[in-house]
Parts: structure tokens; C-alpha cells; sequence
């Protein structure tokens, strides 16, 4: 008999399960604190100066924390590409025109949504307990307020809803479920 080495999505990028306080992979639990943003484009040279310098000490102060930047959007890459092939194909004007129009929002919507980006801070846990965990995240928590940002641990469907993001799965990651494949085991206790 074959074995079957296939494996889940889960077990190739390490996610094993959600936890209390975020996501624990096969090395660490993450935990990730959402940050709310700066619009830096209203503030003078010299404000931006010191929120840099602030960002500095917070990292100097917790070098473990790490920050992440991602798109705050999906990306419409596959949507133009449809698109844009039924441009090509389509004969009938009337309609070659809806689908320019359809063509032209989609790139006018991407470059608009282009500069959206998330900002988090994610904080990995290797051997602590739940208590401990709890404490850091309460000093972490504190630090980050201390040095003029604002954020705040980031819930199982916020995370999942990153997650999705992250791997162009879904604009609703609340909708993912918890562990891969969930779905077919209720279907199979149904019957």
C-alpha cells in the first residue's frame, strides 16, 4: 500500500491551531497586536522625526516584537486579467464598453487602494505558559501605549481575516474555519 505524503496547507506553512491569545505554529505562538495608523501626510518633518524616533526606542525596548506591513485590500490581478481577455474576445461594442468601464474601475480602484496598508506587531512565545503569555502581552501592551502608538491585540477573526489576506483566500477570513477540512468532517457525521 502507498503511503500518501501530501500535505494539508496547515502543515506546510506551520499553522497548527488558534490559541487564547493568537495563532500557535510549529515553532512559536504569535500573538498580533493591530495598530491603528498614523496619517503621516498631516504632520510636519519634525513630528514624523520623533514618531520614528519612538518606533526606535519601542523596538530597542522589546526586540523580540516584529512588525508586519500588509495590504489592506485584495488584489484585483485575476479580476483585470478576466477582464480584460473578454475585451479581447468580445465582438458586440455595447458590451466591449460595459467591459472597458468595468476594466477602468478595477484599475482605478487598485491604485486608489494601492497605499491602504495594515500595520501590526506580532510577538512569538516559545515555552511560556498561558499566565505567563497573559503578562507579557499586558507589558507589551503597555510599552507600545507608553511610546505613542496606539494598538490592541488583534481577535481569532481579525486574525483569520489577516490570514485570508495574506494568502488570497477570502476578503472574509472570519468564514475560514478553524482547521482545514472542518467542513467535510460535519458533513460526514450528518450521514
Amino acid at each position: 500500500m502507498m503511503k500518501n505524503n501530501k500535505k494539508s496547507v496547515q502543515e506546510l506553512i506551520g499553522l497548527e491551531r488558534f490559541t487564547r491569545f493568537g495563532v500557535k505554529t510549529d515553532k512559536a505562538e504569535i500573538a498580533f497586536f493591530s495598530v491603528e495608523p498614523t496619517n503621516i501626510s498631516v504632520l510636519s518633518a519634525a513630528n514624523i522625526d520623533i514618531k520614528i524616533h519612538r518606533l526606535m526606542m519601542l523596538l530597542s525596548a522589546l526586540p523580540d516584537l516584529e512588525i508586519l506591513a500588509l495590504d489592506s485590500c485584495q488584489r484585483f490581478d485575476s479580476n483585470k486579467s478576466y477582464v480584460k481577455k473578454r475585451l479581447e474576445q468580445e465582438s458586440n461594442r455595447a458590451v466591449r464598453k460595459l467591459l472597458q468601464a468595468d476594466y477602468d474601475f478595477l484599475d482605478e480602484i487598485q491604485i486608489e487602494m494601492s497605499s491602504a496598508r495594515r500595520f501590526m506587531f506580532a510577538l512569538g512565545f516559545r515555552r511560556e505558559k498561558d499566565e505567563q503569555i497573559f503578562n507579557i502581552i499586558n507589558r507589551i501592551d503597555k510599552a507600545i501605549s507608553d511610546h505613542g502608538f496606539t494598538a490592541r491585540r488583534m481577535s481569532k477573526a481579525e486574525i483569520k481575516g489577516m490570514l485570508a489576506l495574506y494568502f488570497g483566500a477570502s476578503i472574509s477570513g472570519d468564514k475560514i474555519p478553524d482547521t482545514e477540512g472542518e467542513e467535510y468532517f460535519d458533513l460526514e457525521a450528518v450521514k
